[in-house]
């Protein structure tokens, strides 16, 4: 139950990072999910994500929705900042305090139906803006906490519990968040933490638009038959395009892997992802390859996990707005006056 709280003690033994914390200075209240929701081992995996890069919490900004997904981040990083925004608004208010302090590492945490339904053009435009953000949609096919209606992403022809066909299309975020402009996708499954971890981990140091779709069966309303985002259906027709290593200041390399062979991709931080190709052809640095990969497997009904794209070279909204280093209420009076001259030399470069 969340008002449970959990113990503020921990064994003396527990190892810790770099800047001091264990793995549970990472966690949460308890959580009030459904037990076996793949919801809850996504929370898992940021937690170790965020223990292994030595994140400190409060230099984290957790920012969701509503749903199932948008309540997780109550359950990681208690000692961060947080803000539960209404349905399908995280983005823009996620923007909205990027802009304000850029200085934070922005989380944001939402679902299938927070995102592809009514707030598709707020993710829309945090893509194609290229908003420097971890964005983790939590994608379950259905609407949970409604009792198990299809969502926007649900597969066309898939099933319901009690056995309706979905009719629709579905929305696929991780082919508009390449469309958009996203410097960053992957697409993970909640029950495979050895994919998931690092793949979250390159997120965080990535710097520009990051997007990971993750699919997180829901253990209620889509596990069963007939379903396409079941555990046993992900299981089955998981397609691994790469496996991705994050490690930290590590030196570049440039040689051309063939399959199955390491490469690695410099980030703007000094950390390098490395890759090893597990499916042939597969361009992780290319947008239509990832492009080209998601619609074939996916018209071949398989589905592609992993690093689908990454710019090594992004840039974000900070970077093309030209905005000034640090946060903006830190500023001091010469920098938000900065004096007549500076406003007569801005007045004539408008004329």
């Amino acid at each position: 139950m969340t008002y449970i709280a959990k113990p503020v003690l921990h064994h003396p033994t527990l190892t810790k990072n770099k800047v001091g914390y264990t793995r549970r200075d990472y966690e949460g209240r308890i959580s009030t999910l459904c037990a076996g929701c793949g919801h809850d081992s996504i929370s898992a995996a940021i937690i170790q994500a965020s223990w292994e890069l030595d994140i400190e919490p409060h230099r984290v900004a957790k920012l969701s929705g509503i749903g199932c997904s948008s309540k997780t981040p109550d359950y990681f990083l208690s000692a961060s900042h947080g803000l539960n925004s209404v349905h399908g608004r995280m983005p823009s208010c996620l923007t909205g305090a990027s802009l304000a302090n850029r200085e934070l590492l922005y989380l944001g945490v939402s679902g299938d139906g927070d995102s592809a339904s009514i707030g598709l053009g707020q993710f829309a435009h945090a893509m194609r803006r290229g908003v420097p953000m971890v964005y983790i949609v939590e994608n379950n096919g259905v609407y949970g906490l409604t009792k198990g209606q299809f969502s926007p992403t649900a597969d066309k022809g898939s099933q319901s519990k009690k056995g309706a066909m979905n009719i629709d299309s579905p929305v696929d975020l991780v082919s508009l968040a390449l469309q958009l402009g996203a410097t960053y996708v992957a697409r993970g499954f909640s029950g495979d933490k050895a994919q998931l971890v690092p793949l979250i981990k390159g997120a965080m140091r990535h710097g520009g638009a990051a997007f990971i779709d993750v699919i997180s069966p829901c253990v209620a309303f889509n596990n069963h038959a007939g379903s396409t985002r079941s555990y046993d259906h992900v299981r089955e027709h998981n397609i691994a395009l790469n496996r991705i290593d994050f490690i930290d200041l590590a030196p570049e390399q440039t040689a051309a892997p063939a399959p199955g062979q390491a490469f690695d991709l410099a980030q703007a931080d000094g950390t390098t992802l490395r890759l090893r190709k597990l499916h042939e052809g597969h361009d992780a640095t290319s947008r239509l390859a990832a492009m080209t990969a998601i619609q074939t497997l996916q018209g071949q009904g398989e589905l592609p996990t992993g690093l689908l794209y990454v710019d090594p070279q992004a840039r974000n909204l900070h970077q093309q707005l030209k905005m000034v280093p640090g946060a903006l209420n830190r500023l001091d009076e010469s920098a938000l006056c900065p004096g007549a001259a500076q406003l007569d030399r801005l007045n004539q470069a408008l004329r």
